[in-house]
């Protein structure tokens, strides 16, 4: 008996963060090693960089303006893998997290 494989897909939810936040969906974790040894799920690690795919307005300074965010829809971020906050929409996993905890925009 075959089994099928689930393809992990983008749902069409909508997702908007607060103030200084961001939404990133994180890359997919090595499958195996420079040396070609199969890695099993237990000892992948987390993935730290991710495609910043959703942005709030920015972070409310004292005067009442919002404070530009440095980040954009479609930034490649590094970030710490204990940053935010891992949520799961449908198959496919995010992080949503404080622009603070980004430590790089890859170009």
């Amino acid at each position: 008996m075959a089994t099928a494989t689930k393809k992990k897909e983008a749902t069409k939810i909508k997702l908007q963060p607060l103030g200084d936040r961001l939404v990133v969906q994180r890359e997919e974790s090595q499958e195996r090693t420079e040396g070609g040894i199969y890695l099993p799920d237990s000892a992948k690690d987390k993935p730290t960089r991710g495609t910043v795919v959703s942005i709030g307005d920015g972070k409310l300074l004292d005067d009442g303006s919002r404070g530009a965010m440095q980040v954009k829809v479609g930034d490649v971020v590094l970030f710490t893998s204990y940053a935010g906050e891992n949520i799961e929409i449908g198959d496919v996993e995010y992080v949503l997290m404080g622009e603070s905890e980004v430590l790089a925009v890859l170009e």
